[in-house]
């Protein structure tokens, strides 16, 4: 029974091929419209994610257990340097970076303000931060313990001093004594975020260590990790990496900046917008369809309904032709729209003006869409839902038919 209902239901489905033809046509465009943009959306979130992870605090950061919400000096991770090297070698990778961070009063000649300074490996700071590509002018640190800074364009200009230029450090130490440096300015960087640009800096995290009396201390220890995927797997191998008896903890880039993957979401949920109205246009559509088809079978309808076949029956018939319909257009949405998306996400995609915005950044100045399976099935799944949804009430009708009047209706 169940293959000569589908028999019937194909058969159908191409009685008016034209009119089949133009919905199915409508679904795959939708669905290939749906798998671009939201492999795309998948794909600047990506970048997103790395730029600014990237640029704050990498993927994972083992610190003291309080010192993520105080930031206070001596919430220290001893001997900084050496767990960072050991940390290297047992994952096997360079993306591994110790630094430091205090608050500090810098001043130049004419002016002074107050900042953050990080203390940074330059050997390795460049293999978890984007900020050594971000450098304008001069030179990024290169000597573990010179008396080198660098620091952003908006700093710069505040403070009017420029590559070659001394500035006074003036801080606190670990200790709580009165720490003071002089550093020579030898690169200005400028990541497009002017808050970022105004108030941070950075210096070699030997002469961090010795201005700040850290006695070999650090705060952190920044890992990046080969996948975001992978972070958490990451995350429990490092754990289990720590040295026993230290009271040291790991934080994902989750529980570092929350707001970041809460931002993502909202972004994604009011893109949903723009895609329901093109869900819902395509709904219609097959309403329409099925609905004209439902009418011009009043009468085929009714003899069927007198020879005893029930209406739950015939429903279902009208349920599996806009399935049937959906199923062509979700495989050719997806088989039409994986294409596309793995050919740009070979070559990248671009549009005017986004070089130069992104190239502020430290971005690509082209866009890769991600190829993955929420990116193909997420939207012809949910438009081949709805268009079933919309059929419902084609198949409704037919739970009212009257055979008698149905036959003379058509008449």
């Amino acid at each position: 029974m169940r293959n000569i209902t589908f028999k019937l239901a194909w058969r159908n489905l191409w009685r008016r091929k034209r009119r089949t033809w133009l919905t199915v046509g409508a679904m795959v465009f939708s669905n290939i419209i749906l798998v671009f943009l939201i492999s795309m959306q998948l794909g600047m979130y990506g970048m997103m994610i790395e730029n600014t992870l990237r640029a704050q605090t990498g993927h994972l950061q083992v610190q003291a257990p309080d010192y993520k919400d105080e930031l206070k000096m001596r919430q220290v991770v001893p001997e900084v340097s050496t767990l960072a090297a050991d940390l290297r070698d047992e994952l096997g990778s360079d993306e591994v970076a110790a630094r430091a961070s205090a608050f500090a009063l810098v001043s130049s000649a004419e002016r002074s303000y107050g900042l953050m300074i990080s203390g940074v490996e330059p050997e390795f700071e460049a293999r978890v931060s984007s900020l050594p590509g971000l450098v304008t002018e001069g030179r990024f640190l290169d000597d573990p313990t010179a008396g080198e800074i660098v620091i952003g364009s908006v700093l710069s200009r505040n403070l009017r001093a420029g590559v070659g230029d001394e500035l006074t450090i003036i801080g606190s130490g670990r200790d709580g004594s009165f720490a003071a440096a002089v550093a020579t300015v030898v690169g200005i960087f400028e990541s497009g975020s002017p808050d970022l640009d105004r108030s941070f800096a950075e210096v070699p995290l030997g002469f961090f260590q010795d201005t700040f009396f850290m006695e070999g201390a650090g705060h952190s220890v920044v890992i990046m990790s080969p996948t975001l995927i992978g972070v958490g797997a990451l995350k429990t191998r490092v754990e289990g990496l720590l040295p026993p008896g230290e009271d040291l903890v790991v934080h994902d880039w989750d529980t570092l900046l929350p707001g970041l993957k809460q931002s993502i979401q909202a972004d994604f949920v009011s893109a949903w917008f723009m895609y329901g109205i093109l869900i819902v246009l395509v709904a219609f559509s097959v309403l329409n369809t099925q609905l004209m088809s439902v009418l011009e079978r009043t009468k085929e309808f009714g003899i069927t309904l007198s020879l005893g076949v029930s209406p739950a029956r015939l429903g279902r018939l009208v349920l599996l032709e806009s399935s049937l319909m959906g199923a062509i257009g979700l495989v050719l949405g997806m088989i039409f729209g994986g294409a596309l998306v793995l050919w740009l996400g070979r070559i990248g995609f671009t549009y005017p003006g986004l070089e130069e915005m992104a190239g502020k950044f430290n971005l690509p100045g082209r866009i890769y869409p991600q190829f993955s399976a929420a990116g193909l099935l997420m939207g012809p799944v949910i438009l081949l839902l709805a268009s079933m949804a919309a059929s419902i009430y084609p198949a409704l009708r037919l739970r009212w038919l009257e055979p008698v009047a149905a036959m003379r209706t058509a008449e």
